[in-house]
């Protein structure tokens, strides 16, 4: 069935997938994928009719296509609506007005008369061109990829990459888009390959479904996989066995796409990576201090303040071109740290603050009292061109560079950090070894300590003033797999919420953060209060969690929703991608303080900070009441509330809990079960991840 009709407006939109509920001007509402068409549009739609149970008579559409204007009135209507840029309702009037019922056609073959019409120089005349031709290409790019499940999101992001070419560059090499789109993976090319006429054993197809394979092992922390591991993951992914193609392997190689040594398969970079920062660090162990002994003389430390441990880590600071210092909680490491930055202060150098992420600098520079830079920041990262300004031909200007919560740092901005350090600068790695390791692929700090080549101080003397707080001795008891002590006085910082029954759990967090804690600590719900959970998934998870927060401490009417996913003014919210550009990490956490459904805007106030987003840009943020473990690294809350059950039985370890635990500044507080909370103390077999940092081969 066949019908023509103007969209009269979206009852429901999912701008993700394109699926839309859309009111016709015939009465009907149309069901189905509708992507890149626009309120006032004529459509010819391909479908049937049929009765839905609730909402009663719609036609589900299978097929569409917009149908031109051709009426003058029907054709300032359809240019007038936003469609192309620098054309409103009024330019459009008078564009109509000079070119009639020829106007569309003027538009696609002789757009240089637009300069007859009054108001139209060259620049605007470009300006409007540039932006029809743009909506004509984008909606044939669109139609073309719908065919293959791919979301009118993502085609718009194939569209900004490949631009008129796309559907010709698609039909080329489809794997292609697993490197050059963000968030198109093997799948989705693999399902284009196929409808080409791409065959399984096709190279193009091999080569993406490998380094696709090792793309997902980085993202489990793996630098490299052996041989074995990569032919399985790759006969799951491709359904091809790889076991008799090492000559393919070798290929590649050639190619300089990966790296094979022994029997391990590196992506190219993630090897030379590596192998830089040996060298580096190597030429930092070659070097020797160049202080006189009068120099070492001269500098004034009070002995009867540090601890015996913490003088050793300050000598070795001016003994050594590279230290690592680390410790838990309560050990001093700033008070060690601050020596150490003392000492070489009075020795006149210059002293260098830096730390991963943003809300790491944040509290490096609170406590230290100076200023602390993102590592992006201190190297200077250029996001248009992928690129540090400040590297190994313009390195720092640094006499002394601290870098602090060093487990958070993975091995490719490793990399770029030691190339951009002078060979004279003494380098100090912060960091608690026992916490989670990076995100991204390597295992840096453990590698380096276990290498046992590298001056470390290992603080372990917890102080009195911390063996006061439950939170600081739990840590260490969990670090040492036993299990806490809780006292459940008044006075105590750390608790323990018995309940075997995980659908209560939700309620009880509830109950918590908007009622117990407010009223009896004076914590902010929203500000001081977070809860941290190992998963996304279940009742205890971040999306259920989230949700249900959300709909109790944000009333908000002001809000915008895309598909499932709602936001409202005031709705607390965290940064999921590094965003250069606006100077935002991965992890910041932020309030939404507007919300532009006209003119499809938000903005997020991160500290003092006020970000803007296009609502093109939500796949950035989500909502951030509740946040996995993994998500707060680096970070510091006055109240930490987190459910441990034994759903969570996968991510259940000793140094998940820990780096939770560690989170806490003031207040932390488990709900769940005994056996969880036992299961996860007693798991040190955290995941291992294939490294070969001074390793030897």
């Amino acid at each position: 069935m066949i019908i023509e009709a103007i969209l009269e407006s979206f009852i429901y939109r999912n701008e993700t997938n394109g699926y839309s509920v859309a009111a016709l001007s015939n009465g009907l509402k149309a069901v189905g994928i509708l992507s890149n068409i626009k309120v006032g549009e004529k459509l010819k739609l391909t479908g049937e009719l049929e009765t839905h149970p609730k909402f009663g008579q719609q036609f589900k559409v299978e097929s569409y296509s917009i149908v031109l204007p051709t009426t003058t009135d029907g054709i300032i209507k359809y240019l007038g609506s936003g469609l192309i840029k620098g054309v409103g309702p009024a330019t459009a009037e008078k564009i109509v007005e000079a070119f009639q019922e020829e106007t569309l056609e003027i538009l696609d073959n002789d757009s240089s008369r637009l300069l007859e019409v009054e108001g139209i120089g060259k620049k605007k005349l470009e300006l409007i061109k540039k932006s029809w031709d743009e909506q004509k290409a984008v909606k044939d790019v669109m139609i073309y990829l719908q065919s293959f499940d791919i979301s009118p999101a993502y085609a718009m992001k194939i569209f900004q990459v490949y631009g008129r070419n796309s559907i010709r560059k698609v039909q080329e090499n489809p794997y292609q888009l697993t490197y050059d789109i963000w968030g198109i993976g093997f799948r989705t090319a693999d399902k284009i390959g196929k409808s080409v006429g791409f065959t399984d054993e096709h190279p193009y197809r091999l080569k993406s479904g490998i380094l696709y394979s090792l793309n997902n092992a980085a993202n489990d922390g793996h630098v490299f996989l052996p041989l074995k591991e990569l032919v399985q993951r790759c006969l799951e992914l491709i359904e091809v066995d790889l076991s008799d193609s090492l000559l393919f392997f070798r290929e590649m190689e050639d190619d300089g796409l990966i790296k094979i040594i022994g029997d391990n398969i590196y992506l190219t970079y993630y090897y030379h990576a590596e192998r830089s920062i040996e060298n580096k660090i190597n030429v930092l162990l070659s070097t020797s201090c160049k202080l006189s002994q009068a120099q070492l003389d001269s500098i004034k430390l009070r002995t009867d303040f540090y601890s015996e441990e913490q003088l050793e880590a300050i000598r070795n600071s001016l003994l050594h071109k590279i230290l690592i210092l680390t410790g838990g909680p309560g050990t001093g490491k700033t008070t060690a740290l601050k020596g150490i930055i003392d000492s070489h202060k009075q020795l006149g150098k210059k002293i260098m603050l830096a730390a991963p992420t943003g809300r790491a600098a944040k509290r490096m520079s609170e406590v230290i009292g100076m200023e602390a830079k993102t590592i992006h920041r201190l190297l200077e990262y250029n996001p248009k061109d992928n690129f540090f300004m400040v590297n190994e031909n313009e390195p720092l200007n640094a006499d002394l560079l601290v870098v602090d919560e060093v487990s958070m740092i993975d091995t490719i901005l490793m990399h770029n950090l030691l190339a951009a350090l002078d060979n004279e600068t003494t380098l100090i790695l912060v960091g608690d070894v026992d916490q989670l390791p990076s995100v991204g692929c390597g295992n840096i700090l453990h590698d380096l300590i276990e290498s046992g080549k590298i001056p470390t101080a290992m603080l372990t003397k917890i102080f009195r003033q911390a063996e006061e707080s439950q939170i600081v001795v739990n840590a260490h008891r969990i670090n040492k797999g036993e299990l806490p002590v809780f006292s459940n006085g008044a006075l105590s910082d750390f608790y323990f919420i018995h309940e075997a029954d995980t659908a209560k759990i939700p309620e009880l967090i509830i109950d918590l953060c908007t009622k117990r804690l407010p009223e009896k600590y004076g914590f902010d719900p929203v500000k001081d209060i977070q809860v941290l959970t190992p998963m996304y998934k279940g009742e205890t998870g971040v999306d259920n969690l989230n949700s249900v927060q959300q709909s109790i401490l944000n009333n908000s009417d002001i809000c915008l929703s895309r598909g499932d996913k709602l936001l409202k003014l005031g709705d607390k919210v965290i940064q999921l991608r590094n965003n250069y550009d606006k100077d935002i990490y991965n992890g910041d956490i932020g309030i939404i303080t507007k919300i532009d459904n006209e003119n499809q805007k938000l903005e997020v106030e991160f500290g003092n900070k006020l970000v803007p987003y296009q609502f093109s840009e939500l796949d950035d943020i989500a909502l951030s009441y509740a946040i996995t473990v993994h998500k707060s690294q680096g970070s510091e809350y006055p109240c930490v509330v987190m459910p441990i059950t034994t759903a969570h039985y996968v991510m259940l370890q000793r140094n998940l809990l820990y780096t939770a635990v560690t989170r806490a500044k003031n207040m932390m507080i488990l709900i769940g079960s005994k056996q969880a909370l036992t299961m996860a103390i007693g798991n040190k077999k955290s995941r291992k991840r294939y490294t070969s940092l001074f390793a030897s081969y």
